[in-house]
């Protein structure tokens, strides 16, 4: 029989052995360190900053990238791992893919083999946390509108502007900032190929690896949130911050470079967004199993047993979309859009499957003793970031008709 209750399509009979290690390990994690608390953390907006050295330790940190002292898995394994963080909190799952699928893959895709070997080490074993600067306070769904520019003054790069909503930048040792940079300036510090300028184009996105301790930098914790509140946004200044030339990545000028990394960033929440929403299902099973209602379990009324069953359908089908993204990834068969589909499905699905869950828990459901609101209200976050609903759809609606309608 499959581990999970809600599992009514075998869907763990698809995995290989190395998979459900990887799926036990985390699940295990989870049970001993994020269960007992999360309650508290969520209630105390804490991020336990604790738990980090340990999801190093279990490989989480960039563990679908190769070499560098990642863990080199899959992109299935990766996305299994993710599910199972997410289980625990939206808010620690964001902690894995802030460091592995943004700021590391922003330098495994984007840096030169010098810039991976300096950083990536040192950020698979957690001894760097690094965070991913693309969102301005203006320039949300539309990066290409950002405000922030590095210009080439004096042999150096200097930035100023400002990122909003920004993870761990308060606690990171690193930033990967992208800003506008002209080709003139690209040009005079002998790093624009002139083969990728477009007649009509004066300037291009650039990323930049900034370290937190630089002067004019500064990170400040987004607080009063209603949503991720066991995790941490920031505010970033960028106040004339000079950097030398070796900050510049060197691959892939253009809004390709974040781009990239959002990709991966989404496929996790694919997978994670999942996982929110099998905890709230078992949850809801597990409390109607035992609250006694007119003398009889909740458990034993069509009403709760029609809740149960179309959440655990919807939930399924949100599995096994992840599941197919996951074995197209490592097929090398992926395409941009099916990334798309799953986030936007698998996140709709999710929100709605977390607030019908609550419903079963009465007034109980809105304390932090149960966890399908928590979830709910974190994936109000997860909804927005790495492309809102709207965002998905236009990229879908371009696949389907041929037609980019996004101004």
């Amino acid at each position: 029989m499959p581990k999970h209750v809600t599992d009514l399509m075998n869907i763990e009979g698809q995995l290989s052995t190395s998979e459900l290690e990887v799926r036990d390990a985390v699940a295990d994690f989870v049970d001993r360190r994020v269960r007992p608390n999360i309650g508290t953390w969520f209630d105390e907006a804490v991020l336990p900053t604790e738990l980090l050295p340990e999801m190093a330790e279990l490989g989480l940190f960039g563990m679908h990238l190769q070499g560098y002292g990642c863990a080199g898995k899959s992109a299935t394994e990766y996305g299994i791992a993710m599910q199972e963080m997410e289980a625990g909190d939206s808010g620690l799952r964001t902690v894995v893919s802030v460091q592995g699928s943004l700021a590391m893959s922003a330098i495994y895709k984007n840096g030169s083999e010098e810039q991976k070997q300096t950083w990536l080490p040192r950020m698979a074993a957690g001894e760097v946390i690094g965070c991913f600067g693309l969102t301005e306070p203006t320039a949300g769904s539309d990066p290409s509108t950002m405000a922030t520019r590095a210009v080439w003054r004096d042999g150096a790069w200097v930035l100023s502007g400002a990122k909003r909503w920004i993870g761990l930048a308060s606690i990171a040792q690193v930033a990967i900032i992208w800003a506008q940079v002209s080709h003139d300036d690209a040009r005079a510090a002998g790093a624009l190929d002139e083969s990728t300028v477009k007649e009509g184009v004066t300037e291009t996105v650039r990323g930049f690896i900034v370290p937190t301790d630089s002067t004019g930098f500064t990170a400040t914790p987004i607080t009063q949130k209603l949503s991720m509140r066991a995790s941490l946004q920031c505010d970033i200044e960028l106040t004339d911050v000079e950097l030398g030339p070796e900050s510049l990545l060197t691959e892939n000028p253009g809004l390709r470079g974040p781009f990239g990394c959002l990709n991966e960033a989404r496929y996790g929440i694919a997978w994670g967004a999942m996982g929110a929403a099998r905890d709230s299902v078992e949850a809801a099973i597990d409390y109607a199993g035992q609250r006694l209602q007119f003398d009889k379990p909740l458990s034993g009324y069509q009403l709760t047993q029609k809740k149960l069953a179309d959440m655990t359908v919807e939930l399924n089908k949100g599995q096994l979309l992840a599941l197919q993204l996951g074995r197209a990834k490592d097929a090398g068969t992926l395409e941009n859009h099916m990334i798309s589909v799953a986030k936007l499905a698998n996140c709709r699905a999710a929100i709605e499957i977390c607030r019908e869950a609550r419903t079963i828990f009465g007034g109980n459901g809105i304390t932090t003793d149960y966890s399908p609101l928590r979830h709910a209200n974190n994936l109000e976050s997860v909804r927005t970031y790495e492309g809102t609903d709207e965002v998905h759809t236009l990229i879908l609606g371009h696949q389907l008709t041929g037609v980019p309608a996004f101004r």
